[in-house]
């Protein structure tokens, strides 16, 4: 009989093991899931958000751009805006499923503007330079309408030319049916590996060449170069150069990813033509699209054909410094011969730097030149060696110097920016221009500079970080740590905060400039700073405790610095950006197509407007994801919840109870049997928090007077979870559920209950903490009072908070790993030493008392290993080779 009841006991026993063990492996499914998703939404707000940052900036008008910029980057848009709300959708089934209503409208909105601005390829498949205007960019690319447009509206001298247009690569593609067999060959390759693509794009490359120029087009391309050849000398050569559909447009460069072919007759002409269409599909181009998410079919490739400048000599001019954004003198890199050489790197230049204001040469340099690059008198270019002192010889006149200098700065005054200029000088003496773009600078913080160029007798507050936000701004320092600063906010100050969120958005119609320590160029606020076209500079460590309340400084978020007081000087040589596309058509639809997808009407997240019949654009659709998607991933700890008998019990001296699911990849191991000790946990966060939750040994309940007491007994006597006798929510319990990267803590001891969710890795911009902590022993007046105990010591140390009634919530949220390991420590001092205190929160001193003791023991202990003395995780009293 008793085996029989054995018997029985095991099979029950092992089937409440397969329900536990299911429990585990419904959990860790769940989580996978929820975690998943919440990624691929953190992933699509990155890319939508840099779209639209992409879209802002071509407002700004000063680069060229066309309906295929328009409408490529709509769909991009659309498409990630989408998927974020399908992931909050798998996040939160059925939840906000009104987002898709929203979508839908703005999606016709969308659709509405661009019916009207059909892409065009135009009806000539060879376009003279003089008939090119700038809103031609579809037909003949970014390059070839800004060499037009020096020649038609700046009547800066280019030589006389052509462009076989992006209608001509359309019928060129078609009479071969290239398109169709380039498309199967890329499906059918393996991209990800270099030695497939190498031969994938030189099969691509080959089958062009192969392939015949329609009879029709190949005679208009002929009888246009007659026609140069007329304007002329006969038998003239022409250089052939890519202006494939988005080269030098805004947002993608595609800088040196094409063919240029030089010094070619009429006799070459289709085969070079060929050439330059072929080099769409070069390595380097088809790698950069795929990195770019370009599709292929929107690169049409536009050839531009100009007459061949045997020159004397050549280079390329830039209209400012490209390594110091405030230093506008020119500077001018020159070579013997063809510009071939600086452009490749071959030789080593002789450089000029010009004086903007006097035109003046303030210094150069000449160097050995021992090659250069020469027309063949038929065909070609080649390599030559310079014999005798030629070499030596500086390559222009100090007058030739000075007269490239007044173009650069007639171009630049035209475009609004500076810019990079390619130039040759003739044996008569004539300069052209062969083709100019906007110059892309950075600034090297502490490089030496030219004299008089830069700020000398200015202070330097602090310098680095990333121009979110263009332009110069100054005003006094105002720093915002919470909403009470927010409310306080003088108008004409400098907004100085930790983090670019969003909640400060309704500061910038106020604000004289914007500098914070952590964010990008994509966030929320910066695409708002740019709206409002505020100054902003993210990303300078440490900024809110370099500068001062009340101090006035100078934000130059072009150079990347901040000066002390007001600087006039940079005031007043800013730059006025001229918008060139302002006006026409193209641009007009981007304005119209922008207003659906830019601005943010959502900004607060405690605001009864922020609902998904409230999104107005897809920068609104953007902001409430993002903001749910938080709330639903850190709502997995309450929404899931696992047994004592499913758990693995933590093996430490801390005289608490705390059980441990692994949910995916937070053990080193898989662990047997009940126990699991740190040694064997590698969850960032769990480790992070357990640090603080060790660094200082709890020293017990501090001193209660009479009435605390009182407090106590009252509570004791109306509320049975406090009686020690009977079973209690806030029993000593605590339980983890963690991944390498996530940890969710429900902790319930000393009568007060607390909960922290975190996500840590290397990725600050998915990085979140959430922390609520509520409840208690005393009277509520006392437990609110511990409530903003807590919040404000929170905030001190840049946290996020709210109070409401006895419960404390804060969240920090997009800091680096380091910071958020630190914020962690926190909070896991703080859930074990703010036990009880509830009972001492009506007496002043013991506040006071306690508030220092905390801030003490968290600056020099639980931060201590941010200054080089490591805190161990492990508890050094517990043997590990012991389980309880």
């Amino acid at each position: 009989m008793a085996g029989v009841v054995e018997r029985i006991r095991n099979v029950f026993s092992r089937r409440k093991k397969e329900r536990e063990s299911l429990n585990i492996h419904e959990l860790r499914v769940a989580f996978t899931s929820r975690y998943h998703n919440f990624k691929l939404l953190l992933t699509a707000n990155n890319k939508a958000l840099e779209i639209m940052s992409d879209l802002e900036k071509a407002l700004e008008g000063n680069q060229t751009f066309g309906m295929s910029f328009i409408r490529s980057n709509c769909t991009a848009v659309l498409v990630n805006v989408f998927r974020m709300i399908k992931n909050l959708d798998e996040l939160a089934p059925g939840k906000y499923s009104e987002l898709y209503n929203s979508f839908k409208q703005i999606q016709e909105q969308i659709n509405a503007v661009l019916a009207y601005k059909k892409h065009a390829l135009g009806d000539s498949p060879v376009i003279p330079l003089e008939s090119i205007t700038a809103d031609m960019v579809d037909q003949v690319g970014s390059k070839m309408a800004n060499v037009a447009e020096i020649k038609n509206k700046i009547h800066i001298p280019v030589p006389s030319g052509f462009v076989i247009s992006a209608l001509a690569y359309d019928r060129f593609v078609q009479y071969n049916d290239l398109q169709t067999e380039i498309d199967r060959r890329i499906q059918a390759a393996d991209t990800e590996k270099i030695n497939d693509l190498y031969t994938l794009t030189s099969d691509i490359q080959q089958l062009i060449m192969r392939s015949t120029v329609p009879p029709d087009l190949e005679n208009e391309i002929l009888e246009a170069y007659r026609q140069v050849e007329a304007a002329t000398y006969p038998d003239v050569k022409v250089s052939l150069r890519s202006s494939a559909l988005g080269e030098d447009a805004a947002g993608t460069t595609f800088a040196g990813q094409f063919r240029t072919v030089l010094n070619v007759g009429a006799e070459h002409l289709i085969d070079a033509y060929k050439e330059v269409v072929a080099s769409k599909y070069g390595l380097p181009a088809v790698s950069y699209r795929l990195a770019r998410g370009i599709p292929d079919e929107d690169v049409a490739m536009c050839v531009g054909s100009m007459e061949m400048v045997d020159a004397q000599a050549g280079g390329v001019m830039y209209s400012s410094n490209p390594l110091n954004i405030r230093d506008r003198s020119i500077f001018i890199d020159a070579v013997w011969g063809l510009p071939k050489a600086v452009v490749d790197g071959n030789v080593a230049p002789d450089e000029y730097v010009i004086s903007r204001d006097a035109l003046e040469v303030i210094r150069k340099e000449i160097k050995q030149k021992e090659l250069e690059f020469k027309c063949l008198p038929d065909e070609g270019v080649c390599r030559m060696e310079i014999a005798g002192e030629k070499a030596g010889l500086p390559c222009l006149t100090d007058e030739q110097a000075k007269m490239l200098a007044s173009m650069a700065i007639i171009l630049e005054d035209y475009y609004g920016s500076p810019q990079d200029i390619e130039w040759a000088v003739t044996a008569n003496n004539s300069i052209y221009i062969l083709q100019c773009r906007p110059l892309q600078q950075m600034d090297v913080p502490g490089k030496e500079q030219v004299p008089g160029i830069e700020l000398e007798n200015e202070t330097v507050l602090a310098r680095g970080g990333i121009t979110a936000s263009s332009g110069v701004g100054t005003g006094p320092v105002f720093i915002v740590r919470n909403d009470v600063d927010k409310l306080k906010f003088p108008s004409g100050s400098v907004l100085v905060t930790a983090q670019s969120l969003p909640r400060w958005a309704p500061l910038l119609s106020q604000a004289a400039a914007v500098v914070t320590e952590l964010g990008g160029v994509a966030g929320h606020l910066a695409n708002v700073a740019r709206e409002f076209s505020v100054p902003a500079l993210f990303g300078i460590p440490d900024v809110t405790n370099l500068l001062k309340n009340g101090d006035v400084i100078t934000v130059d978020s072009d150079g990347r610095t901040v000066y002390a007081g007001c600087v006039n000087s940079l005031l007043d040589r800013k730059i006025p950006k001229k918008n060139l596309m302002e006006g026409s058509p193209v641009y007009e639809t981007l304005q119209a197509v922008t207003a659906h997808i830019t601005p943010l009407n959502l900004l607060d997240p405690d605001s009864t407007d922020f609902h998904p019949r409230k999104c107005e654009t897809l920068h609104d659709i953007t902001r409430f994801c993002h903001e749910k998607s938080v709330h639903e991933m850190f709502n997995f700890g309450k929404e899931h919840h696992f047994s004592e008998r499913s758990s693995k019990q933590l093996v430490c001296h801390v005289p608490m109870q705390w059980w441990i699911i692994n949910l995916d990849d937070g053990f080193k191991e898989d662990v047997e049997g009940k126990f699991v000790h740190l040694d064997n946990i590698i969850s960032i966060p769990m480790i992070a928090l357990w640090k603080g939750v060790i660094s200082v040994p709890w020293e017990g309940p501090p001193p209660v007077d009479a009435g605390g007491l009182m407090s106590v007994m009252l509570q004791a006597t109306t509320n049975p979870a406090l009686d020690p006798a009977m079973s209690s929510p806030y029993a000593a319990r605590n339980y983890f559920m963690i991944s390498k990267n996530f940890l969710s803590l429900s902790s319930r001891f000393g009568f007060h209950f607390s909960t922290v969710e975190a996500l840590v890795s290397d990725r600050a911009a998915e990085n979140y903490i959430s922390f609520s902590f509520k409840g208690g022993a005393a009277d509520m007046p006392r437990r609110v009072r511990r409530a903003m105990f807590v919040a404000n010591i929170l905030e001190r140390f840049g946290f996020r908070t709210e109070v409401k009634k006895d419960s404390s919530f804060a969240r920090v949220e997009g800091m680096d790993q380091s910071y958020m390991e630190d914020s962690l420590k926190i909070l896991g001092y703080l859930i074990i030493h703010t036990r009880q205190l509830d009972m001492v929160m009506n007496n002043d001193a013991s506040i006071a008392k306690y508030r220092t003791k905390i801030i003490k023991d968290i600056e020099s202990v639980v931060l201590a290993d941010g200054r080089g003395n490591e805190i161990d995780c492990k508890d050094p009293n517990v043997s590990t080779e012991n389980s309880p």
